[in-house]
């Protein structure tokens, strides 16, 4: 079995009241999710399963080490999930409204999304 390439999706995710960046990194996989259809991946390559497929998740944050991965390997409703979290995104002053989040940071972040599927190769 290999493992091959199939989709690349990007997205895009903010949370505009209190600087959260694990909300604005939710927000970008689930963007990159909504806008990619996989019927490919089972009308022609033949899988049956959509836990057969293998996700890399990587998101471009202001603070990395504050992500709560967790969450985020939840947002993928599928398959097996791979994470990284690297330095990017933007951090911007906004407006501070307590009644929707603590702060006036609006934090960004930007997701890329690989899917991958072990399939079998002949020669």
């Amino acid at each position: 079995m290999a493992r091959k390439r199939y989709v690349v999706e990007l997205g895009m995710g903010a949370d505009l009241h209190g600087g959260n960046v694990t909300k604005a990194a939710q927000r970008a996989i689930q963007d990159a999710i909504s806008r990619s259809c996989l019927c490919g991946l089972f009308d022609i390559i033949g899988i049956d399963n959509p836990d057969q497929m293998h996700v890399a998740v990587r998101i471009a944050c202001p603070d990395p080490a504050s992500v709560d991965a967790a969450v985020l390997r939840t947002a993928v409703p599928f398959g097996s999930v791979e994470l990284e979290v690297v330095p990017g995104g933007l951090s911007v002053r906004g407006l501070n409204l307590p009644a929707l989040g603590a702060g006036d940071t609006i934090v960004v972040a930007n997701a890329a999304l690989t899917v991958y599927v072990d399939v079998n190769e002949t020669g």
